[in-house]
């Protein structure tokens, strides 16, 4: 398992503050600063599950994970789960899924997860609750 984060900095955003949006969802992870046309871009890749165990418990104390499971299902390939989140949903601790990357003003946080199972790991970070009528 291969996870993925990645989210552009403006030249009008805090870096900081994109970084806390990252570590609200995922944990401490070590976030590499890469220029672009826009200002710069976060990213992060580990095979560690840290990072989607502390997004499980975001999504369970949310109480999210039905809505959590139709997103990440949404953006589920063959051997990818990929989806956005809102970048100033995510600093405030919280989660919001994007559809579109064009949804989110300021730019999506973009997780990409390779796995050799995509629904497994799909149904273990969002497993059905009692809520949920069908997929």
């Amino acid at each position: 398992m291969i996870f993925r984060v990645e989210a552009t900095v403006n030249l009008t955003e805090n870096e900081e503050k994109v970084k806390k949006a990252i570590q609200n969802l995922f944990g401490n992870l070590i976030l590499q600063t890469k220029p672009s046309r826009q200002g710069s871009v976060l990213t992060a890749e580990t095979k560690s599950q840290e990072p989607l165990i502390k997004f499980k418990t975001v999504l369970q104390n949310e109480h999210i994970r039905d809505a959590a499971r139709k997103a990440l299902f949404s953006g589920q390939t063959d051997k990818t789960v990929r989806f956005c989140l809102n970048k100033q949903v995510a600093f405030v601790g919280h989660v919001s899924f994007s559809q579109e990357e064009a949804e989110s003003p300021l730019g999506p946080i973009i997780v990409t997860i390779e796995t050799e199972n995509p629904a497994q790991l799909v149904t273990w970070m969002a497993p059905k609750t009692g809520a949920q009528h069908r997929d």
